[in-house]
């Protein structure tokens, strides 16, 4: 028997690697054509109906939520079966009733029709903190719009995202829908499968890692990232305490702090520390002083990374790997550190995903709002800070001047920043960074994403005006 050379082996493989990934992407773009070529309002939305009935029917959404527990090892079961249904079906109200097909605006003063087009095919790089929840919104958005779908799930969120696909190709069967409409990159999944992947989509969405987000915005493929999440939440001295504390506790608690949205760090103003410490105290929150911060940093930061035992699980474990366990009260749900420090060698002023909040004292409102600035600074420029306050004009300061694209007021700010049926952002498990993150888009990511137009323009009377018209003013002030 001829002796294969274990280079030329690996070689061989990574070539059939990539070649399997060509016959996904070469699969999808025959499918987006006759999708695309047979299209209708009506075929677009069954389309998105199917794969949004696919995770929101209660025995199969259970079902997901429970293996991607069991597969990754983080966030909790009956968060995920919330998070699986409402922002479903919150994404399912947005796009109910609007038109991605044909000519979706036809305007008589301008002369100019436009008509939705598909993007093609698009690549969804999708992380393994929310493997249903995100990967099924990516899927309705492109479907809504006429496109194909490839996914790359992390490697942990392969088994979701495989169970996932299964439900929507079931549900396709009862109305017709190609399966290659909505694939994944085949298993197991790799850096050389993704780029590949990356570089044959059309358009590219990339919710997870920031090292993914750089990758694909040097792919050569147009590209939509989203930044880091490290929110940042103030409670000022006219805040309803009681009410900040229960919403800032339900949102960090909400599937172990899995979200991006999840509260990171709270700055509250000298005037109301010890009373809004208190409130917190009557909702699970456990105060670890100051003094005692450097055991919670060793511990949650073991060799400079993030502890997996930590990360995400529920509170009795967090408290146990903390080194908490008899240290706290019965019932913490989790751990709210006092720190004044902020920056790389300061790990508490980051992102945590755990459920372990950074408390911050400000002298009043103006520092605290210094202090969420250096915070962003450090991570998280760009993504979202909180305030708990009865000052709206405060809301109107913080949108005009911190490094932020939304600013949630009175809210649960996990529930709030993705959209919630009581506020008007978009359903979406991505949020857009705006240049401070070093991203493409500043809203959340939704259908308006994955579409593009094209414009008919027809010749209307001129509209040319005189140079008066245009600079009478500036040469009142500045002369000719």
């Amino acid at each position: 028997m001829p002796c294969i050379h274990p280079n030329k082996e690996h070689h061989m493989s990574a070539e059939g690697d990539i070649a399997a990934v060509e016959n996904v992407m070469a699969k999808a773009r025959a499918a987006q054509s006759s999708y695309e070529a047979g299209g209708s309002q009506e075929r677009y939305d069954r389309a998105a109906q199917a794969a949004a009935w696919a995770i929101m029917e209660p025995t199969r959404n259970r079902a997901l939520a429970e293996l991607s527990v069991a597969t990754t090892g983080i966030g909790n079961v009956p968060d995920k079966i919330t998070k699986n249904h409402r922002k479903t079906l919150g994404l399912m109200r947005d796009i109910s009733g609007v038109k991605t097909f044909g000519v979706i605006r036809d305007d008589p003063t301008t002369g100019i029709t436009e008509i939705a087009r598909p993007i093609g095919v698009v690549g969804a790089v999708v992380p393994s903190t929310n493997p249903g929840a995100t990967p099924a919104n990516n899927i309705i958005n492109a479907l809504k719009c006429g496109n194909a779908i490839v996914l790359s799930p992390s490697p942990k969120g392969v088994p979701t995202c495989e169970r996932l696909l299964e439900h929507i190709h079931a549900e396709f069967a009862k109305i017709g829908a190609n399966p290659d409409l909505v694939q994944m990159v085949p298993a197991p999944g790799s850096k050389a499968k993704t780029q590949r992947m990356l570089e044959l989509s059309d358009l590219v969405v990339v919710t997870g890692s920031q090292d993914n987000v750089r990758r694909a915005y040097t792919c050569g493929t147009p590209a939509i990232g989203v930044g880091a999440g490290n929110v940042c939440v103030i409670v000022d001295e006219t805040a309803d305490l009681t009410a900040a504390a229960a919403k800032i506790a339900a949102s960090k608690t909400f599937d172990n702090a899995t979200s991006c949205s999840s509260e990171n760090a709270v700055v509250v103003v000298d005037a109301v520390y010890d009373a809004f410490v208190a409130a917190l105290a009557r909702e699970g929150g456990a105060l670890i002083p100051e003094s005692n911060s450097h055991e919670i940093v060793a511990r949650l930061w073991p060799d400079g990374h993030l502890n997996r035992a930590v990360i995400a699980q529920d509170a009795p474990r967090m408290i146990e790997a903390l080194g908490l366990s008899g240290r706290v009260p019965e019932g913490t749900r989790f751990v709210a550190v006092e720190t004044r420090d902020i920056g790389p060698d300061h790990p508490l002023s980051g992102e945590k995903l755990s459920l372990v909040l950074a408390l911050y004292r400000a002298a009043d409102f103006e520092d605290a709002a210094t202090l969420v600035e250096r915070i962003l600074t450090h991570q998280g420029a760009g993504h979202s800070v909180g305030l708990h306050s009865a000052d709206d004009s405060r809301a109107r300061h913080l949108g005009a001047t911190l490094p932020t694209c939304r600013v949630i007021v009175n809210q649960a700010h996990c529930f709030a920043t993705g959209g919630a049926f009581n506020n008007g952002m978009p359903f979406s498990l991505s949020m857009g960074c705006g240049g401070w993150g070093g991203n493409s888009i500043d809203d959340n990511l939704n259908w308006r994403h994955f579409l593009q137009t094209t414009k008919i323009v027809r010749e209307i009377p001129p509209r040319e005006p005189t140079l008066d018209e245009i600079f009478a003013d500036y040469w009142r002030v500045a002369g000719q």
